[in-house]
Order: structure tokens, then sequence, then C-alpha cells
């Protein structure tokens, strides 16, 4: 054997060895030639004394939605709020558990991940989901996104689609070792935006036996190409503006953010030309249902990752039973329709339309919350 081949040994053989804790790389692997399996730890996360938590309104949790949780009850639906870290981030979450939970009991429960809508936190409509589930009998997860919310990470907004799909993912990692939960019966619901990444989570992690979307948002497309494709023409000087922005994030100078809707004074007059999604947006997280960390903003440079996404591409990696809902009367309707027609992978998949319902009325209507939630119980129900 020559010197060059020996040491290209060496290296390698350290290189294997050179795993770091918790790693380990059996005899057997290394006889077989396969390639070293590095065990990943399990997802610990930290209970948040409810006593300790300051709430920007009157309810003792922050949340905001109709029926919301004002105390743990012994017997009944808890809150339970958490952190846990993920990639170096510290993510806040709630954790919903069912009447009769009991965290040292055997009983085993399945599991859902509630993605929350751009702009969005858990103390809104991903929690009102969140609690609605967990009182048909589900342990339910609803976290703020990384950058986002009560979750850290710098700089603040960041909205860029890896992150929000790795948070899916992490939600996943941490519900699925949570006391009580059956890791093999884990479904996902994803609402606006984060229905739009809970479809990209879901066409590759598998761990996900059930999926469904509310009023699903294909965030990429709408910011690379305007809603209803109104912004075309500025494609190009929309990535000039972002590629200038990181580069002025990088040189250390003033993040840039784009401008934030509910900053804007607007009046009845200017939200009547609005959209419905945009007009009742602004209602929703601006007045009824506003929370001091919920914010339609993001860094500027988010979108030299936001052009490239399609929530749509490789929707026939979906091989889950899926369920996608929408109003009936939803603008943002055909991003639903163009998913649902390209989810090709599945054998059982349902589109349900909620009858008279807006994009932003799925969020809050009692009775459009209600048809919801009917139809989530039942699609779970038959597949978890």
């Amino acid at each position: 054997m020559n010197l060059k081949l020996k040491l290209s040994l060496a290296v390698l053989a350290l290189g294997l060895l050179s795993i770091g804790d918790g790693g380990q790389i059996s005899a057997q692997s290394a006889e077989r030639g396969s390639h070293p399996v590095v065990a990943m730890q399990e997802r610990t996360f930290q209970e948040v004394d409810p006593s300790t938590f300051k709430s920007p309104n009157e309810n003792p949790f922050g949340l905001v939605y109709r029926g919301a949780i004002t105390q743990n009850i012994s017997g009944q639906v808890n809150i339970h709020p958490i952190t846990y870290d993920l990639n170096g981030i510290k993510i806040s979450a709630n954790v919903y558990t069912p009447a009769g939970y009991d965290k040292a009991g055997s009983k085993k429960y399945p599991a859902l991940v509630v993605a929350h809508p751009n702009g969005g936190v858990k103390e809104q409509v991903a929690g009102l989901y969140a609690q609605r589930m967990a009182e048909n009998g589900y342990i339910t997860i609803a976290a703020d996104a990384s950058f986002q919310g009560a979750s850290g990470g710098f700089p603040r907004n960041v909205d860029k689609p890896f992150y929000r799909v790795e948070d899916i993912h992490g939600m996943a990692d941490m519900i699925s070792s949570y006391p009580g939960v059956d890791a093999e019966r884990i479904g996902a619901l994803g609402i606006c935006g984060g229905g739009g990444y809970t479809l990209k989570a879901v066409q590759t992690d598998k761990r996900f036996k059930a999926v469904a979307t509310l009023s699903m948002f294909n965030s990429g497309i709408v910011r690379r190409n305007g809603f209803m494709d109104s912004q075309k023409d500025t494609t190009q000087e929309r990535l000039q503006q972002a590629s200038a922005a990181r580069a002025q994030e990088v040189a250390g100078g003033e993040v840039q953010y784009t401008p934030d809707m509910l900053d804007q004074n607007l009046s009845e007059e200017q939200l009547a030309k609005m959209p419905d999604l945009y007009r009742e947006g602004y209602e929703y997280y601006g007045k009824t249902h506003a929370y001091p960390n919920s914010t339609f903003r993001y860094t500027v440079s988010s979108n030299l990752d936001l052009f490239t996404f399609d929530a749509a591409n490789n929707m026939d990696l979906i091989n889950q039973p899926l369920l996608m809902m929408a109003g009936s009367r939803a603008d943002t309707l055909y991003m639903t329709k163009q998913c649902f027609a390209a989810a090709t992978g599945t054998k059982d998949k349902e589109l349900f339309l909620i009858e008279g319902a807006t994009h932003i009325q799925t969020y809050w209507v009692p009775k459009y919350v209600e048809q919801a939630v009917d139809k989530l119980t039942v699609f779970y129900g038959k597949h978890l």
C-alpha cells in the first residue's frame, strides 16, 4: 500500500471517529462499510410556570380568541406554556392537553401540530384550533415561528421558508416525546401561510400520518408575484431591494423591513378598496384579535428566499391523507385549489369548502369555526 493511500485511509478513520457527543459507530456498520449513524438527542422542553407569565391582556396566558382557557382546572382541557431549543433558537409554544389527561398515566393520545399564519402568533387562530382539537381528545402544540412572536432569533421577523418548515419539523420532534403522546399518531394542521409551509413539511416528513390545511396561503408565490399576480412587473426591482438589504445587514447596518399594514391608520374608504384578505386581516390582527407580538412586517432580505418558494411544488410527494379546507368566498381559494390539484400522490384527499366564509372569517366566526372543527374531528378520527 503506497503512502498516499495510507494517509487517505488514516484521515478517513479519524473523520469517522470524530463524531461528537452521543454519536456511535458500531463495529458491524464499519465492517459493512455503511455510513455512520449519529443518534439525535431526544427533544427536551422546559415548562413555563403560569404564575410567572406576563400577559399583555386580561387573559392570564395572553390568549385572544373566543372561549380561550383562563385557568388550568384538574380534569379539564389545560394549557402548558413551554420552551425548547431548535437549531440554537429558543422556541415558545403552548401545549394543550385533553380532559382527563394524566402526565403520569399510561394512556396514549394522538397529537396535532398547528402552524400559525403569516404575521400571526400562537395566541390567535392557531391557539383557537389547538384548544378546540384538545377538547376533542388530542394533545396539540402551537408554537411561535423562529424569529417571530415570543420565540427567539435575530434579526426579528425573519420570514424565510426554510425556518418556517423547520419549525414544523421541530414541533413534531417535541410533541412526539411529550408525555402521553403516541408518536405513531401525529397529524399536522397548517393555517394560512402555516398551511403552505405545512404542505412542504409533510412532503418529506412521514411522521405526519394525516395533514390538513385551513385557508392555505402560498407565501412565496404571493411575495414574488403579488396577490393575484398584481406585482409581477416589479419582481426584479424588489429582488434588487432584497439584495441590497442583505448586503446592508452583512455590513452591520440597519435591518430593513417591509411596511406593516397594522402601523397604518387606514380610512374606511381605503379599506373598502382592499381585497377581503387584507381588509379583514387589518381588522382581525389590528383590532379584534390584536396581540403585541403579531406583526405583518418581515425583513426585506427574506424575499431572497421567499421568491423561490412555491408550496405547490412537489405536492406529489404527499402520500398521507390530505384535507384542504377553505371558505367558499375566500379570495385566496385559488391557492388551495392549485395545491390540491397537484397532490397526485395521495389516494385519500378532500377539498372541503366552508360555505359563505371568507379567508379571515374561518379564523374566528363561530359558525365557520364549528364547521372546520367538526370536519377536522372526523378526518383525524379516521386517520389517527
